[in-house]
């Protein structure tokens, strides 16, 4: 599993020119799942995320997590995380774990972190959606749960 962790001001997901959800203060996911990924994972990386500490306390430290914020979380569902690029100019998507699967751990990871007590909003799954944001810092962070 790989989550793209952006700490941004504002982001949206558009559908068809409508924007379908949105977050102010908080964290933007982009998440993909890969073969080998379970509920396990999924939770041990839901907790990772809500626990980062990427947000500035009073002296500008990031100190704080995000329920110090009261931020949310936008949580856009990315196979692209598993492109492979080694040969050609193709991507390869052969790592990236079936649909079917992927949306069943991508449910779960979103459900997880709301009983964590964070307000998660969602894309849609495999739709043609168009992501809007504002970075803060910019911080972004990549987690792979390989190298957790």
């Amino acid at each position: 599993m790989r989550i793209i962790v952006q700490r941004v001001n504002y982001a949206s997901v558009s559908i068809d020119d409508k924007i379908y959800s949105k977050i102010d203060n908080g964290l933007l996911l982009f998440v993909g799942f890969t073969q080998n990924d379970t509920r396990a994972i999924c939770e041990k990386l839901a907790i990772k995320v809500a626990g980062l500490r990427i947000f500035e306390d009073d002296q500008g430290k990031m100190n704080l997590a995000l329920a110090d914020t009261s931020g949310e979380i936008l949580s856009v569902s990315q196979f692209t995380l598993y492109a492979n690029c080694k040969k050609g100019r193709r991507p390869s998507f052969e790592q990236a774990l079936n649909p079917e699967q992927a949306l069943l751990l991508y449910e779960y990871f979103n459900t997880y972190l709301r009983e964590l007590n964070i307000k998660v909003e969602t894309g849609v799954f495999q739709a043609d959606m168009k992501v809007n944001l504002m970075n803060d810092g910019p911080v972004t962070i990549i987690l792979d749960s390989e190298s957790l």
